[in-house]
Formats: structure tokens, C-alpha cells, sequence
């Protein structure tokens, strides 16, 4: 089958949700480009959107409605090339408006999952939930006569159990987005031994023409991303109940939330990026890695105090941040959660004393904005981190030892066969994760 009769029709699992919403519209102007380029008619190319809920699946439209047209405003091009014999388009406003009609006359929604049946590719992107992804892969193959592929976007269960157990050999392989799949260029690329070698470089033509930079990882549960992220996040939430005999628990909190944001000089605070993903999700994921790491303990009392008491962090559907850790206004951390006395606890109350006793930033700091984007990046960091190292203060302890925690995680995941090299985990970090610089480097001497 030829990459064009592969996308002939696609459908989505979980389109409407937070990472199917994206992977659905990079489907459908991959598949829109491909109408055009071939001067195909309209029903050729068709792109199933599957969800539970109509009120969903109608929101959904309107966001690749959106999307459709900022992106005919920036293929103009494009659109004049292919559209020449179209004397009556006149306007630039003329090539676009049909290029949203193009774009949203592929999409089909529904709740139907038979409408998969008659499918070639399928994404999955509904919850971390292994029995329910293989229950819903038998239903669609059992019935499904077009050797169709499956994309899952899981982000931590291990492919081979999947296609194993939806007997799918071969034809199943991880795809993962990194949030939000619209803009992230990363997609982590898991296949097994079974693996078709079609399958796998139709995946890599794909992501290529979606301009997305592949990583591909071993099939450990977690894979490279989450591998990295979930320990990172374990060490951090460990660190600020260890500190919690010295102060108050949510003033630990916020003081390693500082030290990763600032002293590590990453886009996010470790907190913050738990809140971002989702409190829920960071304890889902690590219940779901825990049996395949019968050697280290993956588990946190933290998580599970804040899920009782219903602290779940995640986003709303506009996307601006749901509380957890912390409550946010404009993006802006305004109060920590304290589970003695079950309430937020406003940033001012103790921001004086956290800084007070982290010490101050050394003289060269920058922001991470400010130094990722700066084409003296790298001279930049070795004049912070030389300068960081020369410190003894509390936080500059802390961020040491959270940088080398942070570079031994790294190094293990080689270790242990999840990423084919150092450069691989470096790259995920980097590009999924948009740090800086490399985990596994010799910035902070500990």
C-alpha cells in the first residue's frame, strides 16, 4: 500500500480529547495537502473523528476550523501554485476560505467507533488504559478487512503487550505526540520485533511531512520521555517531603519548584510541569510503569494524599491551568497547596522567607526565555553554571544535586536499553520537553 492509499481514510480514537484534537488536525492537513496536490475529488480522502460525546466533537470542529485557517494564511503559496486554474479566486481571503472548507469537508465526526472499520490508519489517543486500548483494537480488527496500521499514543505502556495482545503482529507501534501535537515538533517512535518494516517507514514518512523530529525509543514502559520525566519528578517530590522536617511541607514544595524554574533554568518548575500534566496523570502513568520496575519504587503517598482530596492539576479545555500544586493566575504561580490545613496557602506568605533561606541567583543568571533563544546560549549557560558552581548556598546545593540526580537518570536509560545513546535522551529532553540543554552534561559539579 502506497503512503497515499494509507491516508486515504484515517481515524482518530479520542479525537476530541487534549492530544487526539491535535493529532486529528495534523492528520487532516497532511490529508488536505495531499486532496490538492493530487487534484483528487472530494470524498477521496477521508478522516474519521471518534469521540464519546457530540458536544465534544462539535467544539472540536471549531478548533480545526481555527487552526485551518492560520495555517492557509501561512501556505499562501502553496495554495496559489496549486490552485491556478481557479480564475474566480481573486483575493487572498478567496484561496483561504477554501482551504477550510477543504480541511473541514475531510473530517467526519462521530461517536461511532464502526466508522473505523473501513479505516487503513487508525490513531489511538484515548486514556492510558491497556485493557480498554486492546478491547477496542479487537473490536475494529475482528471486523476491519484492510490490514490497517495502528498509531497508539501511549506514553508509558510497553507496544509489544498491545500488539500481543490485540494480536495485531506487526501492524501496531507507538506514535507518541508530545502536548500539544499541534505545535511540539517531538514524536517518540516505539516499535517491536514484529514490527512490518512498511509500517515503520510509512511512520517516518509521515512524521516527516508533518515536520515533526523522531526520536525512536526502545519498548520500555515509559519509553525515553516519561522514563526521564517521571523519576525526575519522583526526585523532586521526595526531596521537598525530606525537607518538609525543616519547614512546612508547601513551602518545600515551592522552594524546589523555584530551584528547578530558576536555578536549572528550565521552562517550567518541576511542580508546575506535574500541575501542567496532570497530578492524576503523573499517578496514573507511574502506576502503570510500577510492574515493569520491580526494582525501584515508583510510587508516591504525596500524589496519593493530593487525589484524595481531589487536587488534580491539568488544564481546562481553553487551556489555561487547572489547580494543583499550585493555582496560577495569567500563568502566574499565586498559591501552594498545604494538605495539613486542606487550603491554598498564597505565594506571599512565604515568599520572603524561601528566598531568604535559598540565597540569591548568581550575577549571570538570564531567564530561560531569555537564554534558549539566544544564539549565545551555550557560552551563556557555561558562565551561569561556572558561576553556580562556585556557590554553597542552599539552593545552589540543591540544584547540584537535582542536576546530577537528573544526569544519572539520563545515563541509566542508556544503560538499561530504553534509548539508543545519550544523544537520544538529550534530544527528548530538548525538544519534548523544551529544556535548555542536555540532562547528561558537566555544567553543575555536585
Amino acid at each position: 500500500m502506497t503512503y497515499n492509499e494509507r491516508l486515504k481514510h484515517v481515524s482518530v480514537l479520542g479525537a476530541a480529547g487534549k492530544m487526539g484534537s491535535g493529532i486529528l488536525l495534523l492528520n487532516a492537513l497532511e490529508m488536505t495537502d495531499l486532496k490538492i496536490k493530487t487534484k483528487a475529488q472530494a470524498g477521496n480522502f477521508v478522516l474519521n473523528a471518534i469521540d464519546t460525546s457530540d458536544e465534544a466533537l462539535a467544539n472540536l470542529l471549531a478548533y480545526i476550523r481555527t487552526m485551518a485557517q492560520k495555517t492557509a494564511e501561512k501556505k499562501l503559496d502553496f495554495l496559489k501554485e496549486n490552485w491556478k486554474e481557479k480564475p474566480d479566486f481573486k483575493t487572498d481571503n478567496d484561496f483561504i476560505n477554501e482551504y477550510v472548507l477543504q480541511v473541514l469537508a475531510t473530517v467526519h465526526t462521530t461517536t461511532r467507533l464502526e466508522t473505523a472499520y473501513d479505516s487503513t490508519l487508525i490513531f489511538e489517543a484515548i486514556s492510558e488504559n491497556k485493557d480498554l486500548k486492546v478491547r477496542i483494537f479487537k473490536q475494529i480488527e475482528l471486523s476491519n478487512k484492510n490490514n490497517a496500521l495502528y498509531f497508539t499514543n501511549t506514553s508509558s505502556i510497553p507496544i509489544n503487550e498491545l500488539e500481543s495482545d490485540a494480536k495485531l503482529y506487526g501492524r501496531v507501534l507507538g506514535f507518541h505526540f508530545y502536548n500539544p501535537p499541534a505545535i511540539q515538533k517531538l514524536v517518540e517512535l516505539i516499535v517491536t520485533p514484529n514490527t512490518l518494516p512498511d509500517a515503520k517507514q510509512f511512520a517516518l514518512d509521515l512524521a516527516k511531512n508533518m515536520k515533526k523530529i523522531v526520536i525512536e525509543s526502545n519498548d520500555f514502559a515509559g519509553f525515553i520521555g516519561n522514563g526521564h520525566f517521571m523519576r525526575d519528578a519522583l526526585f523532586a517530590i521526595k526531596k521537598a517531603v525530606f525537607l518538609s522536617k525543616e519547614m512546612p511541607l508547601h513551602q518545600a514544595i515551592f522552594c524546589v519548584n523555584k530551584v528547578t524554574h530558576d536555578f536549572l533554568i528550565r521552562p517550567m518548575g518541576i511542580f508546575q510541569l506535574i500541575d501542567y500534566v496532570g497530578i492524576d496523570v503523573v499517578q496514573f502513568i507511574l502506576n502503570v510503569m510500577q510492574p515493569y520496575f520491580e526494582n525501584e519504587d515508583l510510587h508516591s503517598d504525596l500524589l496519593d494524599a493530593l487525589m484524595q482530596e481531589n487536587v488534580k492539576g491539568g488544564q481546562f479545555a481553553d487551556g489555561s491551568q487547572k489547580a494543583g500544586f499550585f493555582t496560577y493566575e495569567k500563568g502566574k504561580i499565586i498559591s501552594v497547596y498545604c494538605l495539613l490545613q486542606k487550603k491554598y496557602i498564597p505565594i506571599s506568605e512565604i515568599l520572603d522567607k524561601s528566598n531568604a533561606l535559598l540565597g540569591n541567583l548568581p550575577e549571570t543568571f538570564a531567564p530561560w526565555k531569555e537564554i534558549n533563544f539566544s544564539k549565545q546560549k551555550h557560552e551563556l549557560l557555561e558562565k551561569y553554571f561556572a558561576e553556580l558552581n562556585t556557590m554553597n548556598t542552599f539552593a545552589a546545593r540543591l540544584a547540584k544535586e537535582y542536576n546530577e540526580n537528573s544526569r544519572q537518570i539520563a545515563l541509566n536509560l542508556v544503560k538499561t536499553g530504553v534509548a539508543n545513546s545519550e544523544q537520544d535522551v538529550n534530544n527528548v529532553m530538548l525538544t519534548g520537553f523544551y529544556h535548555a540543554y542536555n540532562p547528561i552534561n558537566d555544567f553543575l559539579k555536585a
